[in-house]
């Protein structure tokens, strides 16, 4: 039975304030997207980051919002979809970006499986790897994106792009989003 998971993505300011938040709403059986947000901060924009210049490059329709108010769309997206769980590359950043996610929802982190040699057979024997089996380093989206074949991929550091790019991170693994450790 397929059910519905979210992968969310954030970037933040040069005050460590959430300016964009980037979220796809997918199907657990096939990992194909049924929906999807992009909120825009005004605020937390204003102050800019590293990725402010990216943060409009997209054909996805931007929503600009006030924080409280895409968190409120944002939590009637997921619960209208009957969102449980929440993934993210890396989800302790976002979840503690996120605190208004915290109850009621699941957080998994992509990254523990990704970078994990035992968990991900894509990762060549020449890439060094802790005694964990985590890749010594080379194991962001962009980087895992190159292990997992495409070959020319550069990140854009834009949340509804990235969370596209790790969304296909998870297809290209093939595991059940249960797979995916709780954070």
């Amino acid at each position: 039975m397929s059910r519905r998971f979210a992968v969310i993505d954030t970037e933040t300011n040069w005050k460590d304030e959430v300016m964009s938040i980037g979220v796809l709403i997918a199907r657990s059986k096939d990992f194909e997207r049924t929906d999807s947000r992009y909120y825009i901060l005004p605020r937390a924009e204003k102050i800019g980051g590293m990725y402010s210049n990216s943060m409009r490059m997209t054909k996805h329709e931007i929503l600009i919002k006030h924080r409280p108010d895409a968190i409120d769309d944002l939590k009637d997206l997921l619960n209208s979809n009957g969102v449980k769980d929440l993934l993210a590359y890396n989800a302790s950043f976002d979840k503690r970006h996120l605190p208004e996610l915290h109850d009621g929802f699941s957080w998994r982190d992509i990254m523990k499986v990704a970078a994990y040699k035992q968990h991900n057979p894509h990762i060549p024997n020449h890439m060094p790897c802790c005694g964990t089996g985590r890749l010594r380093r080379g194991y962001g989206v962009e980087q895992m994106l190159r292990i997992l074949g495409k070959k020319d991929y550069s990140e854009t550091h834009n949340a509804i792009v990235d969370a596209r790019d790790e969304l296909m991170i998870m297809k290209k693994l093939g595991y059940d989003i249960d797979y995916y450790p709780e954070i």
